[in-house]
């Protein structure tokens, strides 16, 4: 699928999963906000979840069952801690993953973090025609994410191909 000459908006959420984190420090759900905006797509809804994986799966199927939403960013809980369950919470949600955003991170991690990107189980799918996409909780791993891989799969335009592209075409038997 070829790049669309226009820009289209999308409506995008962010959920933040920390048992630390609140509305006044949240600097990695507010980087993403501030990115998405940036970049001309709409915050449809924001959230902050503790490392609960029922209520993480819960919000974020809510959100994936809404036609309005084209993307879910969650930032946190895909780590190696006890508590870290986001991919636990989200896999089973996923129709498809996208096995190459979690690999393509982690290449671009090492540059940053060096061996210490292995901990990462950031990963990314396709759930009831809504792209997902799992970052780790770090503000730095957040705009790595966004800057490098998301932005520009998310632009309409970028060439030869993104993942807009494929929206009108995510729907066939």
């Amino acid at each position: 699928m070829t790049a669309q000459a226009d820009f289209v908006p999308l409506n995008l959420c962010v959920l933040t999963v920390s048992d630390t984190r609140s509305a006044a420090d949240d600097t990695s759900g507010d980087y993403l906000v501030l990115a998405l905006g940036q970049a001309g797509h709409r915050l449809h809804d924001r959230r902050i979840l503790k490392d609960n994986r029922y209520a993480v799966r819960a919000l974020v199927a809510q959100w994936i069952a809404d036609e309005a939403v084209h993307g879910v960013l969650v930032t946190g809980g895909t780590g190696f801690t006890g508590r870290d369950s986001t991919p636990e919470a989200i896999g089973p949600l996923l129709d498809k993953e996208m096995p190459g955003f979690g690999e393509m991170f982690r290449v671009l991690s090492f540059d940053e973090i060096g061996t210490s990107t292995l901990q990462s189980r950031a990963f990314a799918g396709l759930s009831n025609n809504t792209f997902v996409f799992c970052l780790p909780g770090s503000t730095s791993a957040c705009r790595t994410a966004w800057e490098k891989l998301i932005r520009a799969q998310l632009d309409a335009t970028t060439r030869p191909c993104n993942l807009v592209g494929l929206m009108p075409r995510l729907r066939e038997a």
